[in-house]
């Protein structure tokens, strides 16, 4: 009797995240004042590029920068060197005739070295991005241009992936990223996003407070500071980076670095799951699902074993079973292959499931043994 409510709460919890709150969210007529836009704004602006060892890829991401359509004059670009021993620095200098300023800090993690950019940042508004992806000429001007409106506290673009593939991993990922930027708009339309985009984001200067050195989400934290102080944290699809899909295996590691930042934004910001949140809905349904999400699984299989011998029990062990095989079959599973297309979303589930019940971790050993670089495959 206690295996069958189980498996109904769990079974119920499963259907919830995955296709009850999706379609609630679509029939949502709930909806903010449109925020302000104003293309004309052009506050003071710093970019802030925090980069450990990223000789690859600098050079380029500098050339991008500079090309942004926003006048110099009311931008700096600000490089923190996070204890390189490439030719990073050496590549920094060689643009400081462009404008850009070099920052050199032992190492520390991201989270220190912007804790550096911040003390030396002077623009209104502080623009974060990462080494490696590439912006469109336009994205900070059409992320300045949300500023204007009074309410906004943060804003980020979005991140697009060039040259996905059409199937495996790559392909997953890039499904379930479309969904990301479905739900953000959403969300935005509402009120507030609960993240941005760690590559694309810009925030008031009025509200950056420094980080504590260990954070693993700085995009997730500084824009939940900013929502907790009243303003909005909106998505602008006009603003626009581009990435390289990650590596096979590579997206793996990310979700874990990305859902133990959630754990640890979680802690830190309890008001979260409190009437403080006027998203708490949304929260609850939508990020803190993604944790629940694999312990109701677990205990799904759980109560299955559990119940009673029955042709149901058999069924259900099955198509769990089938599951399972699928995701670990996949690696043998030829690209041009039609199963391919079933095994791997099979093996992505898992493997995203699998991240979310290790991001625990996080509470258990240095937040800086979970961040790894990402692997990025060019596809040409």
């Amino acid at each position: 009797m206690l295996a069958g409510v189980l498996l109904a709460v769990a079974s119920a919890v499963v259907f919830y995240f995955l296709i009850g709150y999706p379609i609630l969210l679509a029939i949502s007529r709930r909806a903010a004042p449109a925020v302000r836009k104003d293309p004309a704004f052009r506050p003071t602006l710093s970019v802030l590029v925090a980069v450990h060892n990223g000789e690859e890829f600098l050079r380029r991401k500098l050339e991008s920068l500079l090309a942004l359509d926003y006048p110099a004059h009311l931008r700096e670009i600000l490089v923190i060197s996070d204890g390189s021993t490439d030719a990073t620095e050496a590549i920094a200098i060689s643009f400081a005739n462009r404008g850009v300023r070099l920052l050199c800090v032992p190492r520390g993690g991201k989270a220190a070295a912007l804790n550096a950019g911040l003390a030396q940042a002077s623009g209104d508004i502080l623009f974060f991005t990462d080494v490696r992806q590439m912006l469109d000429a336009h994205a900070l001007s059409h992320l300045a241009a949300n500023f204007a409106d009074p309410t906004v506290g943060a804003v980020t673009g979005e991140l697009r992936l060039l040259n996905p593939a059409e199937v495996g991993e790559q392909a997953d990922m890039e499904l379930y990223w479309r969904f990301e930027i479905w739900t953000r708009s959403h969300h935005s339309r509402i009120d507030s996003i609960f993240s941005t985009t760690g590559c694309i984001y810009a925030l008031r200067r009025s509200l950056a407070t420094p980080l504590p050195p260990d954070t693993i989400a700085d995009d997730g934290t500084f824009s939940l500071r900013a929502f907790f102080r009243g303003y909005r944290v909106i998505f602008d699809p006009e603003a626009l980076a581009f990435d390289y899909p990650a590596a096979e295996g590579g997206e793996f590691r990310r979700r874990l670095r990305t859902l133990a930042g959630l754990w640890q934004l979680f802690a830190r910001l309890p008001q979260l799951f409190t009437s403080a949140d006027r998203m708490r809905f949304h929260f609850l349904s939508y990020k803190f699902g993604r944790l629940v999400l694999p312990w109701a699984i677990l205990l799904i299989w759980g109560s299955t074993l559990a119940l009673t011998d029955s042709r149901w029990r058999d069924f259900l062990l099955i198509d769990e079973l089938t599951l399972v095989a699928l995701a670990v079959l996949d690696r043998f599973v030829p690209r041009a292959f039609f199963l391919k297309r079933i095994s791997s979303p099979a093996r992505t589930f898992m493997a995203m499931n699998a991240a979310a019940l290790l991001a625990v971790l996080v509470f258990f050993v240095p937040a800086e043994t979970l961040w790894r670089p990402t692997r990025i495959e060019v596809r040409h």
